[in-house]
């Protein structure tokens, strides 16, 4: 007996990245299950095909991993690679979907939201190119979770996923591989594994806060094992279902430990930090903190020095809310630069279609075409190697990116749990009032233009609209504000803040007193505090 009638859920309506929601939501008799058939389903189902599966080792994974493996059996899958133990970081995932040339996979997540019984759960389904999910998907799949009346399910014991090796679930082989080893292969491939080593020969030091999240494995195997940096580098490098109790964002409120090691006076040459699937990073210097827009215009002027990059870049892209740094790199490069939403979906038809190699969002994700995700450990390791090449510091390199481009200071103020009529509303009275905006002075800053971003995709033609709102200043100063698709309950208001310093004096200001006039005219505008009632943000980036 496989099939079971069911009745559908309210709500499963996937975000940005999968659906995410608390655990105990998932835990409901059903809900996994509801999901998962109409993922299947929405996918034109899985009848001999591959699929790859694994999370982040969050509370609730092999439970989930058990069940999904026990569907995918009943819907006729082929075969299913999964990680041992039901790991996989989710660039790992896009990496084996795109080697073992796999139909499609299933991550296990809430990527850098807190995990637990009382914590968040998440499923994600990528494509054959190891991306996310496009939105005419995501649109499917919420569509038939609204009319389901049954699911697939094999009845049968669970499978012993601590063991590399196949076995068969009915007809289906269930693949079970090392989770790390041939992620681990792949960066070996992309970069100068040699200098490293003789980075880390020469006494430089690197601590590595993975954050009791998936990282943690493979950032051993990579800096320690492979590169020989001295044991005990990497720091939280074991996974655990609750991530110790840590809100695993590698940014600098919730990875405030490697923060004030880094800032210390005995603070080593080099700190970062990953998130809870392992797509993000944190990118910090010897008493310096580098932005994630920073981090990306950085990468892109230094990929030339990277042996995975030595051709040079093919374009650029960035979210719409991430600065225009990369841009200002991109044209002294002579090459394209993107502006897409927010998203890593976005990313992955300019990068089949040949026109980027590199992309980055704000909220600490970057990445290159090796994948089709972004990537955590591949940005420390472009650090690295570009730290290696240059024979400079973070601060030195810094220094010398803003002299030559000029510098766009840069935040993000988070508030957070919003009441979502009060988000909402205070948005649509700001919507209301876009064209009004133009060629006013605020805070003696001139408006140039306000407006709701939206988005044609080049490559397919798609339309995205509703992305964000855009005030932009008279000198290359903005403000923007969104709503994340990213947590579980209430809404989470991010406004975005830059101002842009030519230079070559005014480089080295304090980022939050940079902005101040920013910062003074988007309340004024919008009036956030005013409207919640809020003292200011909960979290500053």
């Amino acid at each position: 007996m496989t099939a079971h009638p069911t009745r559908p859920f309210e709500g499963q309506k996937p975000g940005t990245s999968g659906l995410r929601k608390k655990t105990s939501i998932f835990m409901q008799p059903g809900y996994l299950e509801n999901f998962v058939q109409s993922t299947f389903d929405a996918v034109g189902g899985v009848a001999g095909k591959v699929l790859v599966l694994g999370g982040d080792g969050r509370y609730f994974g092999v439970e989930a991993a058990q069940c999904i493996l026990k569907m995918a059996a009943a819907n006729g899958a082929a075969r299913v690679i999964v990680g041992q133990g039901a790991w996989l970081s989710t660039p790992a995932a896009s990496n084996l979907i795109r080697s073992r040339k796999a139909d499609g996979g299933l991550i296990l997540s809430a990527s850098h939201n807190p995990g637990g019984p009382e914590e968040d759960f998440g499923v994600k389904y990528n494509m054959a190119n190891g991306g996310p999910a496009p939105e005419s998907v995501t649109a499917a799949i919420f569509a038939r979770t609204q009319e389901i009346d049954s699911y697939q399910k094999m009845e049968a014991p669970d499978l012993n996923l601590e063991m590399v090796g196949e076995s068969h679930l009915g007809a289906m082989v269930v693949e079970v591989v090392d989770p790390v080893a041939a992620y681990a292969d792949m960066m070996e491939e992309i970069f100068d594994f040699k200098a490293l080593r003789g980075l880390f020969h020469e006494g430089f030091t690197m601590r590595m806060d993975s954050m009791c999240a998936i990282t943690g494995p493979y950032a051993v195997e990579i800096f320690e094992n492979r590169l020989g940096a001295p044991k005990g580098t990497v720091v939280h490098e074991q996974p655990l279902p609750d991530f110790g109790g840590m809100h695993p964002d590698p940014n600098p409120t919730w990875a405030h430990e490697l923060m004030d090691e880094m800032m210390g006076p005995a603070a080593p040459d080099f700190g970062a930090a990953s998130d809870g699937d392992g797509d993000r990073n944190m990118i910090v210097g010897r008493g310096i903190y580098v932005s994630p827009s920073d981090s990306l215009a950085v990468i892109a002027a230094n990929a030339h020095l990277v042996p995975g990059y030595a051709a040079g870049l093919s374009g650029v892209a960035r979210s719409m809310p991430t600065s225009a740094a990369v841009d200002r790199v991109a044209e002294s490069l002579g090459i394209a630069c993107y502006e897409t939403p927010t998203g890593w979906k976005f990313f992955g038809n300019l990068m089949d279609a040949g026109r980027v190699s590199l992309c980055g969002e704000e909220s600490f994700g970057t990445g290159s075409d090796h994948v089709r995700e972004k990537d955590g450990l591949w940005a420390v390791l472009m650090w690295l190697n570009i730290i290696a090449a240059r024979g400079m510091g973070v601060a030195e390199i810094m220094a010398d990116h803003w002299e030559t481009y000029g510098r766009n200071y840069y935040s993000r103020h988070d508030y957070e749990v919003l009441p979502i009529e009060t988000a909402t509303a205070m948005l649509g009275d700001l919507r209301d009032r876009l064209e009004s905006l133009k060629g006013k002075q605020v805070q003696g800053l001139a408006i140039e233009s306000a407006d709701e971003f939206s988005y044609t995709d080049p490559v397919d033609g798609a339309i995205s609209e509703g992305q964000g709102f855009r005030i932009l200043f008279e000198g290359g100063s903005r403000a923007v504000l969104r709503l994340s698709g990213t947590g579980t309950e209430g809404a989470t208001l991010r406004v975005y803040l830059e101002r842009y310093a030519p230079g070559p004096d005014g480089l080295t200001e304090d980022p939050q007193a940079a902005l101040a006039p920013i910062i003074a005219a988007t309340e004024e505008i919008v009036g956030i505090r005013a409207r919640t009632g809020r003292k200011g943000p909960d979290v500053i980036t």
